[in-house]
């Protein structure tokens, strides 16, 4: 039951073949079986799982149908979710249990989702291999002593090693695609606003967007089409209909015009990847897509505008973690200023730390007009770059990452090296557009990703090229071994 894709699940429990209590026993005992070699899970939740899934048998022994009841899932341990433990892989939050549940949590759990547990992820979302987590570095399931890319690499490596079908992630410059690319998945970031971040803890607020992780295109439908829509919870949520996601995956690719940037095939892109990149441009060609060269002149400065903007808005936010109101607090401290002082530096790791001091020197009187108001000026070029594309062209085609999977440990002496693997999804993060990494094949035994770019609200267009693309290829039905 464990190489169940979501889809497959649906028609499954529909069929009566399985109920959902019988599938969450036997992931539950996966989990306990496979997770100690991966840490991929921070919270298992067996008691809250059967309980959903004994209510959704019952939902559906009373004639109620839908993709998602009796569908096993995670979610990445930043959504909010009541009375559980919710750390966002910091000792800072280790002691939180939410009060409530986050929107997209109660959206899931209302479908009849099933949470098996809280997947692992970087500290507050900040890095991109998911070594910085209080609770210790995720492993790689396509090799144990390689990164799965962060922040959402809990999510990724767990479904990737078949723990469970799909999980949820958040995505504030690649953190859903990136680690999607890594791992041989399918993940997609939604529009900004498209998915409620109301009980989702914020990095930078601007840039956070949550999104499904999943195996196939398919997938990623179902779970999306249970996360969208307008909450006014969220000041930042768009009031805009939600389509049919699984309805638009069978559409003809004929006449689609595909844009691929030609700054994307620079010095920095492994030359193998560039040929697998290549590669999935000819078997979209061969459904009917049309190919053109594009330019995104701006994109050159998308990773300093980011490591700006995205640092000031962490600086801000985390502010709030001051071992006072909630949160950890240092033992015995002497004042005010000093409970303050350690509580941030013993609740925080050194990559929030780092960020939270460059977003506050981005902030600084004398600064912020040299940094932070320059970074949102280049966001603008970037975001006028884009609207140019998209009147030529329908879909932006590319690599999700310059490299595959990386040694555990071989970038935390250079931050910079690893923030340099975040150069093709930021971009999509600054603008605000949708973005999916699907699998494209494998360098040296990794896996691959290459990454689709859409106008705003056009989730489905990319679900639907990521679905018959994965009709004619059958990278993301490969296992890692021992999975």
């Amino acid at each position: 039951m464990h190489q169940l894709t979501l889809a497959e699940i649906a028609r499954g429990l529909a069929d009566k073949k399985f109920s959902s209590e019988e599938l969450t026993k036997v992931l539950l005992a996966r989990i306990a079986q496979l997770d100690p070699q991966l840490n991929s899970f921070i919270s298992l939740t067996e008691d809250l799982a059967l309980t959903q899934a004994k209510a959704a048998d019952a939902r559906r022994a009373n004639g109620e149908s839908g993709a998602l009841l009796g569908a096993p899932i995670a979610h990445k341990d930043l959504f909010c979710t009541q009375g559980i433990r919710t750390s966002c892989g910091s000792k800072m939050l280790d002691n939180f249990k939410a009060p409530y549940d986050a929107t997209v949590v109660a959206k899931l759990a209302a479908a009849g989702a099933v949470t098996l547990g809280k997947t692992n992820m970087d500290e507050f979302a900040m890095g991109s291999a998911n070594e910085s987590s209080y609770y210790g570095a995720v492993k790689n399931p396509w090799s144990l002593e390689h990164v799965p890319g962060g922040s959402s690499g809990g999510s990724a490596a767990a479904v990737a090693a078949r723990l469970l079908p799909a999980a949820t992630g958040t995505d504030t410059g690649g953190s859903i695609r990136q680690p999607a690319a890594l791992t041989n998945l399918t993940g997609l970031k939604p529009t900004y606003g498209r998915v409620s971040r109301w009980g989702m803890i914020a990095y930078a607020s601007s840039l956070d967007q949550g999104g499904p992780m999943a195996r196939t295109a398919e997938d990623c439908a179902i779970l999306l089409q249970g996360m969208a829509g307008f909450d006014p919870n969220d000041s930042t949520s768009i009031d805009e209909p939600v389509p049919d996601y699984s309805a638009s995956l069978n559409g003809s690719l004929q006449g689609l015009r595909i844009g691929v940037p030609k700054e994307y095939f620079s010095a920095g892109l492994d030359p193998r990847i560039a040929e697998l990149i290549h590669n999935s441009v000819k078997a979209l060609e061969k459904l009917g897509a049309v190919i053109k060269e594009i330019s995104l002149p701006n994109m050159q400065h998308a990773i300093p505008a980011y490591y700006v903007i995205a640092p000031a808005e962490a600086s801000s936010n985390l502010s709030r973690f001051d071992g006072v109101r909630f949160g950890y607090r240092c033992e015995d401290p002497k004042n005010l200023e000093d409970l303050y002082k350690r509580s941030r530096g013993e609740g925080f790791g050194p990559e929030v730390q780092r960020r939270i001091m460059v977003g506050a020197y981005a902030l600084s009187a004398g600064y912020y007009d040299a940094y932070y108001l320059k970074a949102q000026k280049i966001r603008r070029l970037i975001k006028n770059d884009f609207m140019a594309a998209f009147n030529e062209v329908d879909i932006i085609l590319g690599p999700t990452t310059p490299n595959p999977a990386w040694k555990l440990g071989a970038k935390n002496s250079d931050p910079v090296a690893a923030y340099l693997e975040d150069v093709y999804t930021i971009t999509a993060n600054l603008a605000g557009l949708p973005g999916l990494s699907m699998p494209a094949g494998f360098v040296d035994g990794l896996p691959v990703g290459v990454q689709l770019l859409a106008p705003y609200f056009q989730e489905g267009r990319l679900l639907n090229v990521a679905h018959q693309y994965q009709l004619n290829t059958d990278w993301h039905t490969r296992t890692p071994t021992g999975f």
